[in-house]
Protein backbone atom coordinates (compact mmCIF):
# COMPACT_ATOMS: atom_id res chain seq x y z
CA UNK A 1 0.00 0.00 0.00
CA UNK A 2 1.57 3.24 -1.14
CA UNK A 3 1.04 6.85 -0.21
CA UNK A 4 -0.14 9.46 -2.67
CA UNK A 5 0.05 12.59 -0.53
CA UNK A 6 -1.20 15.80 -2.13
CA UNK A 7 1.59 18.18 -3.15
CA UNK A 8 0.32 21.12 -1.10
CA UNK A 9 2.97 22.56 1.19
CA UNK A 10 2.48 22.39 4.94
CA UNK A 11 3.15 25.38 7.20
CA UNK A 12 6.82 25.74 8.07
CA UNK A 13 7.68 25.02 11.69
CA UNK A 14 11.25 25.28 13.01
CA UNK A 15 12.82 21.87 13.40
CA UNK A 16 14.09 20.69 16.75
CA UNK A 17 16.62 18.12 17.84
CA UNK A 18 16.78 14.77 16.03
CA UNK A 19 14.42 15.92 13.27
CA UNK A 20 11.34 16.49 15.41
CA UNK A 21 9.26 19.61 15.01
CA UNK A 22 9.78 22.49 17.40
CA UNK A 23 7.09 22.21 20.12
CA UNK A 24 5.08 25.07 18.66
CA UNK A 25 2.65 22.97 16.65
CA UNK A 26 -0.53 25.00 16.57
CA UNK A 27 -3.99 24.74 15.10
CA UNK A 28 -4.45 27.11 12.17
CA UNK A 29 -7.23 28.15 9.82
CA UNK A 30 -7.87 25.68 6.99
CA UNK A 31 -9.93 22.66 5.99
CA UNK A 32 -8.19 20.38 8.52
CA UNK A 33 -6.65 23.16 10.57
CA UNK A 34 -8.34 22.10 13.81
CA UNK A 35 -7.50 18.38 13.40
CA UNK A 36 -4.31 16.65 14.57
CA UNK A 37 -3.33 13.01 14.20
CA UNK A 38 -2.45 11.54 17.62
CA UNK A 39 0.10 8.73 17.35
CA UNK A 40 1.57 7.18 20.52
CA UNK A 41 4.74 5.23 19.81
CA UNK A 42 7.21 3.08 21.71
CA UNK A 43 10.18 2.18 19.49
CA UNK A 44 9.24 0.96 15.99
CA UNK A 45 10.56 3.90 13.95
CA UNK A 46 9.91 2.10 10.66
CA UNK A 47 6.28 1.49 11.60
CA UNK A 48 5.85 5.16 12.52
CA UNK A 49 7.29 6.23 9.17
CA UNK A 50 5.07 3.83 7.22
CA UNK A 51 1.93 4.86 9.09
CA UNK A 52 2.45 8.59 8.59
CA UNK A 53 3.32 8.11 4.91
CA UNK A 54 -0.15 6.57 4.40
CA UNK A 55 -1.99 9.84 5.06
CA UNK A 56 -3.31 11.34 1.85
CA UNK A 57 -5.46 14.44 2.20
CA UNK A 58 -6.19 17.50 0.07
CA UNK A 59 -5.14 19.76 2.95
CA UNK A 60 -2.07 19.90 5.21
CA UNK A 61 -2.08 17.35 8.04
CA UNK A 62 -0.90 18.08 11.59
CA UNK A 63 0.61 15.20 13.58
CA UNK A 64 1.58 14.81 17.23
CA UNK A 65 3.75 11.77 17.96
CA UNK A 66 3.93 10.97 21.67
CA UNK A 67 7.22 9.10 22.07
CA UNK A 68 6.70 6.93 25.12
CA UNK A 69 10.35 6.62 26.14
CA UNK A 70 11.68 4.97 22.97
CA UNK A 71 15.33 3.94 22.67
CA UNK A 72 16.58 5.43 20.41
CA UNK A 73 14.07 8.29 20.42
CA UNK A 74 11.47 8.47 17.65
CA UNK A 75 12.39 10.94 14.88
CA UNK A 76 9.79 12.83 12.85
CA UNK A 77 9.97 11.66 9.21
CA UNK A 78 10.18 14.29 6.48
CA UNK A 79 6.95 13.83 4.52
CA UNK A 80 5.12 16.14 2.12
CA UNK A 81 1.93 17.76 3.40
CA UNK A 82 2.61 16.78 7.03
CA UNK A 83 3.64 19.03 9.93
CA UNK A 84 4.95 16.81 12.72
CA UNK A 85 5.85 17.39 16.34
CA UNK A 86 7.42 14.73 18.56
CA UNK A 87 6.52 15.05 22.24
CA UNK A 88 8.94 12.96 24.26
CA UNK A 89 7.93 11.29 27.51
CA UNK A 90 10.77 11.09 30.07
CA UNK A 91 10.27 7.34 30.41
CA UNK A 92 8.01 4.57 29.20
CA UNK A 93 4.72 4.96 31.07
CA UNK A 94 2.28 2.99 28.93
CA UNK A 95 -0.20 3.92 26.23
CA UNK A 96 -2.77 5.27 28.68
CA UNK A 97 -0.40 7.96 29.97
CA UNK A 98 0.88 8.71 26.46
CA UNK A 99 -2.65 9.27 25.13
CA UNK A 100 -3.66 11.38 28.12
CA UNK A 101 -0.58 13.55 27.64
CA UNK A 102 -1.25 13.82 23.91
CA UNK A 103 -4.85 14.95 24.37
CA UNK A 104 -3.80 17.65 26.85
CA UNK A 105 -1.00 18.82 24.56
CA UNK A 106 -3.35 19.13 21.58
CA UNK A 107 -5.84 21.09 23.68
CA UNK A 108 -3.07 23.49 24.67
CA UNK A 109 -2.16 23.93 21.01
CA UNK A 110 -5.73 24.84 20.06
CA UNK A 111 -6.85 21.70 18.22
CA UNK A 112 -10.49 20.61 18.42
CA UNK A 113 -10.19 17.07 17.06
CA UNK A 114 -7.73 14.22 17.64
CA UNK A 115 -7.53 11.54 14.94
CA UNK A 116 -6.17 8.36 16.46
CA UNK A 117 -3.89 5.87 14.75
CA UNK A 118 -1.25 3.42 15.94
CA UNK A 119 2.19 2.71 14.52
CA UNK A 120 1.93 0.01 11.87
CA UNK A 121 -1.64 0.86 10.84
CA UNK A 122 -2.42 2.62 7.55
CA UNK A 123 -4.95 5.35 6.82
CA UNK A 124 -7.26 5.26 3.81
CA UNK A 125 -7.01 8.42 1.65
CA UNK A 126 -9.27 11.30 2.75
CA UNK A 127 -10.19 9.61 6.01
CA UNK A 128 -9.57 12.79 8.01
CA UNK A 129 -11.65 15.01 5.72
CA UNK A 130 -14.62 12.61 5.84
CA UNK A 131 -14.57 12.32 9.61
CA UNK A 132 -14.06 16.05 10.10
CA UNK A 133 -17.00 16.86 7.82
CA UNK A 134 -19.27 14.45 9.73
CA UNK A 135 -18.31 15.76 13.17
CA UNK A 136 -18.78 19.37 12.10
CA UNK A 137 -22.32 18.48 10.98
CA UNK A 138 -23.12 16.35 14.07
CA UNK A 139 -22.04 18.19 17.22
CA UNK A 140 -23.67 15.62 19.52
CA UNK A 141 -21.18 12.97 18.31
CA UNK A 142 -17.97 13.00 20.36
CA UNK A 143 -16.26 10.01 18.75
CA UNK A 144 -16.41 8.78 15.16
CA UNK A 145 -14.89 5.56 13.88
CA UNK A 146 -14.78 3.84 10.49
CA UNK A 147 -14.78 0.32 9.12
CA UNK A 148 -11.44 -1.44 9.43
CA UNK A 149 -9.63 -4.00 7.31
CA UNK A 150 -7.49 -6.26 9.50
CA UNK A 151 -4.27 -7.34 7.77
CA UNK A 152 -1.11 -9.31 8.56
CA UNK A 153 2.30 -7.71 9.01
CA UNK A 154 2.93 -8.17 5.28
CA UNK A 155 -0.42 -6.63 4.28
CA UNK A 156 -2.42 -9.80 3.62
CA UNK A 157 -6.17 -9.22 4.30
CA UNK A 158 -7.55 -11.28 7.19
CA UNK A 159 -11.04 -9.98 7.92
CA UNK A 160 -13.09 -6.79 7.80
CA UNK A 161 -14.64 -5.12 10.83
CA UNK A 162 -17.95 -3.50 9.86
CA UNK A 163 -19.52 -2.31 13.14
CA UNK A 164 -22.88 -0.53 13.24
CA UNK A 165 -23.01 3.16 12.33
CA UNK A 166 -25.87 4.42 14.51
CA UNK A 167 -25.25 5.55 18.11
CA UNK A 168 -28.22 3.56 19.47
CA UNK A 169 -26.93 0.33 17.95
CA UNK A 170 -23.44 0.99 19.32
CA UNK A 171 -24.85 1.49 22.82
CA UNK A 172 -26.89 -1.70 22.57
CA UNK A 173 -24.00 -3.85 21.27
CA UNK A 174 -21.14 -2.15 23.14
CA UNK A 175 -20.17 -5.27 25.13
CA UNK A 176 -21.22 -7.91 22.62
CA UNK A 177 -18.81 -6.87 19.85
CA UNK A 178 -16.11 -4.30 19.15
CA UNK A 179 -18.20 -1.39 17.91
CA UNK A 180 -15.48 1.27 17.79
CA UNK A 181 -12.02 0.56 16.32
CA UNK A 182 -9.78 2.78 18.43
CA UNK A 183 -7.10 3.56 15.78
CA UNK A 184 -9.84 4.63 13.36
CA UNK A 185 -11.44 7.16 15.73
CA UNK A 186 -11.64 10.94 15.50
CA UNK A 187 -12.43 12.44 18.90
CA UNK A 188 -13.65 15.81 20.13
CA UNK A 189 -10.85 16.92 22.41
CA UNK A 190 -13.03 19.04 24.69
CA UNK A 191 -15.45 16.14 25.23
CA UNK A 192 -12.61 13.72 26.00
CA UNK A 193 -11.23 16.08 28.63
CA UNK A 194 -14.70 16.80 30.00
CA UNK A 195 -15.23 13.12 30.88
CA UNK A 196 -11.77 12.72 32.44
CA UNK A 197 -9.48 12.00 29.47
CA UNK A 198 -7.76 8.66 28.97
CA UNK A 199 -6.86 6.98 32.25
CA UNK A 200 -5.08 3.89 33.53
CA UNK A 201 -7.90 2.52 35.69
CA UNK A 202 -8.63 -0.24 33.14
CA UNK A 203 -5.29 -1.33 31.71
CA UNK A 204 -5.34 -2.40 28.05
CA UNK A 205 -9.01 -1.37 27.82
CA UNK A 206 -8.42 2.39 28.02
CA UNK A 207 -10.34 2.88 24.78
CA UNK A 208 -13.52 1.12 25.93
CA UNK A 209 -13.32 2.96 29.25
CA UNK A 210 -13.18 6.29 27.42
CA UNK A 211 -15.96 5.43 24.97
CA UNK A 212 -18.32 4.34 27.74
CA UNK A 213 -17.77 7.61 29.60
CA UNK A 214 -18.28 9.60 26.39
CA UNK A 215 -21.54 7.80 25.68
CA UNK A 216 -22.94 8.87 29.05
CA UNK A 217 -23.03 12.48 27.75
CA UNK A 218 -22.59 12.27 23.98
CA UNK A 219 -23.00 9.88 21.05
CA UNK A 220 -20.40 7.76 19.32
CA UNK A 221 -20.90 6.66 15.72
CA UNK A 222 -19.19 5.07 12.71
CA UNK A 223 -18.89 6.03 9.08
CA UNK A 224 -19.91 2.85 7.22
CA UNK A 225 -16.93 2.77 4.88
CA UNK A 226 -13.31 1.65 4.98
CA UNK A 227 -11.07 4.09 6.83
CA UNK A 228 -8.18 2.04 8.25
CA UNK A 229 -5.92 -0.93 7.62
CA UNK A 230 -5.24 -2.42 11.05
CA UNK A 231 -2.09 -4.50 11.39
CA UNK A 232 -2.54 -7.66 13.46
CA UNK A 233 0.80 -8.75 14.91
CA UNK A 234 -0.05 -12.13 16.44
CA UNK A 235 3.54 -12.82 17.44
CA UNK A 236 3.70 -9.67 19.52
CA UNK A 237 0.65 -10.30 21.68
CA UNK A 238 1.27 -12.12 24.96
CA UNK A 239 -1.30 -14.21 26.81
CA UNK A 240 -0.69 -12.12 29.92
CA UNK A 241 -1.63 -8.88 28.19
CA UNK A 242 -4.68 -10.39 26.54
CA UNK A 243 -5.95 -11.77 29.84
CA UNK A 244 -5.41 -8.38 31.45
CA UNK A 245 -7.42 -6.75 28.67
CA UNK A 246 -10.28 -9.22 29.08
CA UNK A 247 -10.21 -8.74 32.86
CA UNK A 248 -10.42 -4.95 32.44
CA UNK A 249 -13.28 -5.37 29.96
CA UNK A 250 -15.17 -7.59 32.39
CA UNK A 251 -14.77 -4.98 35.14
CA UNK A 252 -16.21 -2.36 32.80
CA UNK A 253 -19.07 -4.66 31.85
CA UNK A 254 -19.99 -5.14 35.50
CA UNK A 255 -19.81 -1.40 36.17
CA UNK A 256 -22.09 -0.48 33.25
CA UNK A 257 -24.18 -3.67 33.15
CA UNK A 258 -27.79 -3.27 32.03
CA UNK A 259 -29.79 -6.33 33.00
CA UNK A 260 -32.56 -5.35 30.56
CA UNK A 261 -30.22 -5.50 27.57
CA UNK A 262 -29.86 -9.02 26.16
CA UNK A 263 -26.56 -8.08 24.50
CA UNK A 264 -25.01 -7.15 27.85
CA UNK A 265 -25.68 -10.72 29.00
CA UNK A 266 -24.30 -12.15 25.75
CA UNK A 267 -21.25 -9.90 25.99
CA UNK A 268 -20.58 -11.03 29.54
CA UNK A 269 -20.72 -14.68 28.49
CA UNK A 270 -18.51 -13.95 25.49
CA UNK A 271 -15.75 -12.35 27.55
CA UNK A 272 -15.84 -15.09 30.16
CA UNK A 273 -15.29 -17.51 27.27
CA UNK A 274 -12.39 -15.35 26.05
CA UNK A 275 -10.63 -15.91 29.37
CA UNK A 276 -10.31 -19.64 28.68
CA UNK A 277 -9.93 -19.64 24.87
CA UNK A 278 -6.47 -19.47 23.23
CA UNK A 279 -5.78 -16.24 21.33
CA UNK A 280 -5.14 -17.94 17.97
CA UNK A 281 -8.41 -19.83 18.25
CA UNK A 282 -10.26 -16.57 18.76
CA UNK A 283 -8.60 -15.05 15.69
CA UNK A 284 -9.57 -18.06 13.60
CA UNK A 285 -13.20 -17.66 14.71
CA UNK A 286 -13.11 -13.94 13.82
CA UNK A 287 -11.75 -14.70 10.37
CA UNK A 288 -14.64 -17.06 9.78
CA UNK A 289 -17.26 -14.66 11.15
CA UNK A 290 -16.04 -11.57 9.29
CA UNK A 291 -14.89 -13.18 6.06
CA UNK A 292 -16.59 -11.96 2.85
CA UNK A 293 -19.95 -13.64 2.43
CA UNK A 294 -20.21 -14.61 6.09
CA UNK A 295 -23.46 -12.68 6.40
CA UNK A 296 -22.38 -10.11 8.99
Amino acid sequence: MTNSSAPAQSPQIPRGAQGSADPRLRAWDGVLGDVAVLLPAYNGQADVDRTLASFSEDAPVHVLIVDDGSTPPIVAPALPNLTIEVLRMPQNGGIEKALQTGIDALAERGFRYAARIDAGDLSVPHRLAKQHRYLEANPQVAGLGMWTQVVTRDGKPLFMLTPPAAPDAIRRLRFYRSCLAHPSMMLRIDAVREVGNYRADYRSAEDLDLFLRLMERYDCANLPELGLYYELNEGGISATRRRGQVASTLRLQLRYFNALNLYDWLGLAKNLLHLVTPYRTLQAVKRGMYAPGAGH
